[in-house]
């Protein structure tokens, strides 16, 4: 719409130029009354003439009003069909979906919206986490819900990411069903914001690597984590369902949650047996990931000192939880 306007602005202008020359030239006016005569003639005020014309001024004076009045048909035409087709109400849409993301912070990106893509959007939503989808089909995102905010585009493409708001997000995750694609979104978006967490799918065993070098956080392995658990099943069935109670139902009391220790909180400085967090919280921590370290630690020992950057893993109600949260600071 943009570009037709401006085509008729550049014709518009032309035939008031054309005109302003044509009565200079042929009734010998000046400049301003052959200006004006242009302007009144392609308005059809009927103002009368400036001065009378002559019959070659008559057959101008003709033809400018049929430039000037198909220059006003021809907008009037293209702004007709702009309305009819529905891009007026699809440019409106996408203008609120924009000001929706631009509001967001602290939110997460969902590059794909397949069968994990949804998956993933439905945990978030679940847990009250703000996200936004982007997908090049429309189609996919009809499955999505209604004011699910989303942006139809590749989501390899720096403007793209960019009108996600990329960087005022938490995370970002390349969940395409193609490896070559995750990898070139991983790549883009770590260009983009050198600090974000990037969860990065890899189909393929040899694209894990890749992704991993292109700078994603993390890497996931669909196949490899199903197949995982179907042995698990098979050789813990209790154990696994166990596991499934804690992490993926969300409507029971026993939650399964992570929290870091910050500086000057109740827990740094003090050893596990100090800190008494059982007795303070009731939540049980299985294991510290040193901030300085790589692994886990699991069943940290008595004597083992709370130090700001660690991250516990824990076990109890949200409660619980929620007071460990207090003490670490959070």
């Amino acid at each position: 719409m943009r570009r037709t306007l401006l085509r008729f602005a550049l014709a518009y202008l032309s035939v008031i130029a054309a005109g302003t020359v044509g009565y200079v030239m042929i009734e010998g006016w000046s400049v301003v009354e052959s200006a004006y005569m242009t302007v009144i003639t392609l308005s059809t005020v009927g103002f009368g003439e400036v001065r009378p014309l002559s019959l070659s001024g008559q057959v101008f004076t003709a033809a400018l009003i049929v430039a000037g009045v198909g220059a006003v048909t021809y907008l009037f035409a293209a702004i007709s069909q702009y309305i009819i087709s529905g891009e007026l109400s699809g440019s409106l849409r996408k203008a609120r979906m924009q000001q929706r993301i631009d509001a967001l912070s602290g939110h997460y990106i969902i590059c794909g919206y397949g069968r994990v893509g949804q998956q993933v959007v439905d945990d978030l939503v679940e847990a009250g986490s703000p996200c936004v989808v982007i997908e090049e089909d429309a189609d996919a995102m009809r499955e999505a819900p209604d004011r699910m905010p989303h942006i139809l585009g590749d989501a390899s493409d720096d403007d793209t990411l960019h009108s996600a708001a990329i960087d005022r997000a938490n995370g970002l995750v390349a969940a395409t069903g193609n490896d070559a694609t995750n990898l070139f979104i991983t790549l883009t978006a770590r260009t983009l914001s050198p600090n974000l967490c990037i969860v990065a799918r890899a189909n393929q065993p040899a694209t894990e690597p890749k992704l991993r070098r292109a700078g994603a956080t993390h890497v996931i392995s669909p196949y490899k984590i199903s197949g995982r658990r179907i042995a698990r099943q098979l050789l813990n069935p209790i154990v696994t369902d166990f596991l499934d109670v804690v992490m993926h139902l969300g409507n029971l009391e026993l939650l399964l949650e992570e929290c870091t220790v910050r500086p000057g909180s109740r827990l740094a400085g003090k050893t596990v047996a100090e800190a008494e967090v059982r007795r303070h919280t009731g939540a049980n921590v299985l294991a510290i990931r040193r901030h300085d370290e790589e692994g886990v630690l699991t069943n940290p020992p008595a004597d083992m000192r709370f130090e700001s950057g660690d991250v516990l893993f824990a076990l109890g109600t949200q409660a619980q939880l929620s007071a460990l949260a207090t003490m670490s600071g959070q």
